[in-house]
């Protein structure tokens, strides 16, 4: 049972429109109660994968459960694949050393997955944690001192990100462009390359560590844009510069680095995800399994 004006509570704090409570009642609440079964009587921490793609609500997903989880006795952490991020020097170098594209924070191979592991490490035992923080707005790691301390161990960590849990696409689907941003900047696909084989690789490490997978998907690709859009347009309303934010030229370039995987994501991890959750245009699930 949810403790009684929880959730009106979070509505509340988060400034979220009055419908949401009914959303809460047959999406948050059902995953978050499937999510304490699984992680109680457990001697480590569960590990559950929350992937969705850019402007979905992951970020109102796990602050919600995170609540509903704590409430029913779980001590739960957060960490998201965002904050996991290479600092800006970082990709410089990359974008120098191995392809231009990589200096644009989001595709595989350009988070610290190491990081990853060893926040998920610290979080399994007693004692405090810090959880590492990136700043969008600078598009640079935050400082420690703005990170989030956990004190563990934590009963539930929630992983989350637009591509937790993806594996790599078979070589033959590399071959042609998605998107004039393949086509003209990644014309030998050695961009693509590296992101699949960055899949394959370390980030094959840090999704093993996931015991529970849950999906959202959205209608297309052209609803991703526009959710990602609303996004720009609240940090814009946010920051003391709007000019820090990105105009609508540079919101659709960024968007088409994450295009090939989000397509993938889509086809292919709702029937290995243990939960999957179909969204339509307005985010209300239409289609769900596992609950």
């Amino acid at each position: 049972m949810t403790r009684p004006g929880l959730i009106e509570a979070f509505v509340r704090d988060q400034r979220l429109p009055e419908s949401f409570l009914d959303l809460a009642a047959s999406l948050h609440v059902p995953l978050a109660d499937r999510i304490a079964r699984t992680a109680r009587g457990r001697d480590r921490p569960l590990v559950v994968g929350l992937c969705g793609p850019q402007g979905a609500g992951k970020s109102t997903l796990t602050g919600l459960l995170t609540r509903l989880l704590e409430d029913r006795g779980l001590a739960t952490a957060n960490l998201s694949l965002d904050d996991l991020y290479l600092t800006r020097a970082q990709r410089v170098t990359l974008a120098a050393t191995v392809h231009p594209l990589l200096r644009t924070r989001g595709v595989p191979g350009t988070h610290d997955v190491a990081l990853g592991l060893a926040v998920l490490d610290a979080l399994a035992g007693s004692g405090p944690t810090l959880i590492p923080r990136f700043d969008k707005a600078a598009d640079d790691r935050a400082p420690p001192a703005d990170g989030q301390r956990f004190e563990g161990p934590a009963a539930v960590i929630l992983l989350e990100g637009w591509c937790v849990g993806a594996r790599p696409q078979p070589a033959e689907a590399l071959a042609a462009p998605v998107n004039a941003l393949e086509r003209d900047e990644d014309p030998d696909g050695a961009w693509r390359a590296h992101v699949n084989a960055a899949l394959a690789g370390p980030y094959r490490a840090l999704f093993e560590r996931i015991d529970l997978l849950a999906v959202l998907t959205a209608p297309d690709f052209a609803t991703v844009r526009t959710w990602r859009g609303q996004q720009e347009a609240r940090l814009r309303e946010r920051l003391a510069d709007p000019a820090q934010a990105m105009d609508e030229a540079a919101l659709d370039r960024f968007v088409a680095h994450y295009q090939r995987l989000t397509e993938w994501i889509a086809g292919d991890l709702p029937a290995r995800a243990d939960i999957a959750i179909r969204l339509d245009a307005d985010r209300r699930p239409i289609w769900t399994r596992g609950l």
